[in-house]
């Protein structure tokens, strides 16, 4: 196989295994968080009853999801750290590095989102007991009873989640693969071990979690909302009612959920793909 077909295949793998494996293990969190975040409240949304209400939605969507994303990010970081010195000679190698990571994680994130939002909007429904199952969920939505239309239903809320998603992601990776740059210099390595690279998706996600905590809320807030409302609007009529605090709600399960998510979502990434490249290496 070439080059690219064992890039193609070790990124569909392992991030397929990554997605699945982080949504398996924080579920109840990400319930949790959905709860603080709706509007009435924490117990006014069922409180800790049915933390695992919507998993069904997540984990279909999990692996393509995940895998979209990997192998989006890790084809056009390969292709921007070779292409921007030529496009872009002034810049230095570090800065190149950097900008190569925030273009692949962001075309990564909107690939991904074609298969995530509609599996959120379902998801965070049921989470909030809205339905009792994801797949009640999903017929409303198909069924139009609320009249907006099946693409449009299944959708809401995609303009939120990619304006969520990359700023979290340009926080995330270029911070992640930095800190495992950094790592490697001081050990004299080429590569530190997955379980380092958890440790520092760990840490870049917990902070980039923080950071973009009032975007979720408003992504939250438009995806269980009845009505059709824009973003704009959305966050006027929050702080009116709400006050400046209604955009940190969640905070804490978000980062606790996102930064223990990171180490597994990128421990396992980096696990498996090791362990493929591995395989490939002895079977060449």
């Amino acid at each position: 196989m070439t080059d690219n077909s064992n890039l193609f295949i070790t990124s569909l793998i392992s991030g397929g295994a990554a997605g699945t494996a982080t949504d398996l293990a924080f579920f109840p969190i990400d319930t949790l968080k959905t709860r603080l975040q709706a509007k009435g409240g924490f117990f006014h949304n069922g409180g800790f009853r049915g933390l695992y209400k919507g998993l069904g939605s997540a984990v279909v969507a999990s692996a393509p999801s995940a895998s979209l994303f990997f192998i989006t990010y890790d084809g056009c970081k390969r292709y921007f750290k070779s292409e921007l010195p030529v496009y872009f000679p002034a810049l230095d190698v570090s800065t190149s590095a950097h900008i190569s990571h925030m273009l692949a994680a962001s075309l990564g994130e909107i690939a991904a989102c074609m298969v995530r939002v509609p599996a959120e909007v379902i998801k965070q429904r049921t989470q909030s007991l809205q339905f009792n199952s994801s797949l009640e969920s999903l017929k409303y939505v198909i069924s139009n009873k609320s009249g907006e239309g099946v693409i449009r239903g299944l959708y809401r809320g995609w303009g939120t989640t990619i304006m969520r998603e990359i700023p979290f992601t340009i926080i995330q990776f270029p911070l992640y693969e930095h800190m495992k740059s950094l790592w490697a210099e001081y050990e004299g390595v080429e590569k530190i071990s997955p379980l380092k690279g958890a440790l520092c998706g760990s840490i870049a996600g917990g902070f980039a979690a923080a950071v973009t905590t009032p975007l979720d809320v408003l992504k939250t807030r438009l995806m269980l909302s009845k009505e059709r409302i824009s973003v704009i609007n959305l966050a006027k009529n929050l702080l009116k009612e709400e006050g400046y605090a209604v955009f940190f709600s969640g905070i804490g399960p978000r980062t606790m959920w996102i930064s223990a998510g990171g180490a597994i979502f990128l421990g396992v990434y980096e696990s498996v793909s090791s362990f493929l490249q591995h395989e490939k290496m002895i079977l060449s």
